[in-house]
């Protein structure tokens, strides 16, 4: 089968349908729109000043920005005259930016939305020549005016399959992070075979979640230029919500961070035993569903998916009880994200689907997944060793624990690498606890540790309903949980306590990722050493 790279995707929409609009963003609370004419004519102005820049063939360019118009069309760009992207995350610290612009040899960089450059820019080398998107106002040469007097490049440039198209660094759960290679081949397959096993037509876009994550990039990114669909963008934080309303997208992809925060939000405005009684009246029932589909802007959406992290079952069902079927979905850098995904026909609550088209699926004899198809990374950039120790003939070792029912279907069981041993010697899998008690409305985050403990230990941050709620209150609720919880465990996984924090987890504080994840190597260093203490206090204790 022939696949069409990107590019080839770009230029058959600029001839197809050049009027239709391609982009929509908010800019101070007013939509700006690029039809798919006016994308590609600054895809091309800036592909052609690029050009002009006479850079090595094949140069990576930095691309640090918020998800926004400019991110898409300077990513096509980098393809277009001949480059490499190198894309970063919009909230990596000084440090980790410089290491990173340094170890990918980075020549250029885009700088666009951000929140904080002023304490990122000390990681940008003071020789760095750096270019800044419109509507944003650091002190480099600006978008605009460099391409005022710039003609856009005429003909339909196709990079070859085999050539490296970008570099993705990884978020860093587990340490530094690494730089996967990914040539335009691999977006090519990926997309190609998920925009028609989903399948996608022309779909409306919500693009929030970091488009230099590679979930972002393949669904928002790589979908849109395959489907030839719309994408919007989410203005910030405190928008997002009317945003998303405003949109209404047919194709959204969260992750259970978000889930949850939908769930307190209807749950702040319908309490659950309030909810539960109107959902049992028929009548009523189809108007709340209606309403709350509409309040949070998922009205039109045709397909819903979750990943990045194992999502409770409970929260699935609790939505699925609203008539939203969130569609799990399990993929990763290193497989281009192209792995399982659950079709809307065959959703099996707590699997995260079959394995897609022309992807292979094994468990090792540890119950490590290990995936296996055509459009696995190159490997690591500059990191060989690492390379060789995660793709083993031809099988890329994920880190994951999971089981395959007899359907075909996979359920994530855990860290392969998260295990940890008590002071027993025995092992404990923690995310499969988390999940279970990261059911408890009135917690928000959850990090089972324990690694020489008799026995483990559980940190919380509360959510909202639970800060709200008394002291006495929530020491009873938790009580209860921690009792249910342990009468399902094997006995060396019995939880000994819960630990109530007050700091939460952020990625400001670097205790979360991009996309939500604990960092749990980053937890255990900031906490280990009070472990011992907390171990000796009360069942419930507040730190």
């Amino acid at each position: 089968m022939k696949y069409l790279s990107p590019l080839e995707m770009l230029y058959k929409w600029e001839k197809e349908k050049p009027n239709q609009i391609f982009l929509s963003q908010p800019i101070n609370n007013k939509w700006h729109h690029w039809s798919w004419k006016e994308f590609g004519m600054e895809v091309r102005k800036m592909a052609s000043y690029l050009k002009q820049l006479n850079l090595p063939n094949e140069s990576k360019i930095g691309l640090l920005s918020k998800n926004c118009a400019h991110w898409l069309m300077t990513d096509m760009a980098i393809m277009m005259s001949g480059h490499v992207s190198v894309p970063l995350y919009p909230n990596l610290n000084a440090e980790t930016l410089s290491k990173i612009l340094s170890h990918s040899e980075t020549k250029l960089l885009f700088v666009g939305k951000l929140d904080n450059y002023k304490e990122m820019k000390g990681g940008v080398p003071n020789d760095m020549n750096c270019i800044t998107f419109p509507f944003y106002s650091e002190d480099y040469p600006k978008w605009n005016d460099l391409l005022k007097n710039i003609s856009p490049l005429k003909e339909n440039i196709i990079r070859k399959p085999n050539e490296l198209a970008t570099i993705i660094y990884t978020s860093g759960t587990t340490g530094t992070p690494k730089g996967v290679m990914h040539k335009f081949f691999n977006f090519s397959f990926a997309t190609t075979n998920a925009v028609n096993i989903i399948p996608l037509k022309e779909e409306s876009f919500f693009s929030y979640l970091p488009l230099c994550h590679i979930a972002e990039r393949l669904l928002v990114q790589m979908g849109s230029l395959y489907c030839g669909g719309k994408v919007s963008f989410a203005e910030s934080l405190d928008t997002f919500a009317k945003n998303l309303s405003d949109v209404s997208p047919t194709i959204f992809l969260g992750v259970p961070r978000i889930w949850t925060k939908f769930q307190q939000g209807i749950l702040s405005k319908i309490p659950q035993k309030k909810l539960t009684f109107l959902l049992n009246i028929p009548i009523i029932s189809s108007i709340i569903k209606k309403k709350i589909k509409n309040s949070i802007g998922l009205s039109k959406a045709t397909n819903v998916f979750t990943g990045a992290a194992p999502t409770p079952v409970s929260l699935i069902n609790w939505f699925t009880n609203l008539g939203i079927n969130i569609q799990e979905a399990y993929a990763m850098t290193e497989n281009t994200c192209y792995s399982h995904v659950t079709l809307k026909n065959k959703i099996k609550i707590g699997f995260v689907g079959q394995p897609l088209p022309l992807c292979q699926v094994k468990l090792s004899d540890q119950k490590e997944i290990l995936i296996k198809h055509d459009a696995l990374m190159d490997g690591y950039y500059k990191m060989e060793d690492e390379t060789n120790q995660t793709i083993i003939n031809g099988w890329l070792h994920t880190g994951d624990e999971g089981f395959i029912n007899d359907e075909g279907f996979l359920k994530i069981t855990g860290r392969v690498k998260d295990l940890f041993k008590t002071s027993k010697g025995k092992y404990v899998a923690p995310s499969p606890i988390e999940m279970k008690i990261s059911a408890n409305k009135n917690i928000d985050q959850v990090c089972v540790v324990g690694n020489e403990l008799p026995q483990p230990i559980a940190l919380l941050v509360l959510s909202e309903k639970g800060k709200n709620m008394l002291d006495k209150d929530l020491k009873n609720n938790l009580k209860t949980t921690l009792e249910v919880l342990n009468s399902k465990l094997e006995s060396h996984e019995k939880i000994h306590n819960f630990i109530i924090l007050h700091q939460s987890w952020t990625v400001e504080n670097k205790l979360l990722t991009p996309t939500m994840k604990i960092k749990r190597n980053l937890i255990e260093k900031k906490y280990n050493v009070l472990y011992q203490e907390w171990y000796n206090k009360d069942s419930v204790f507040f730190n």
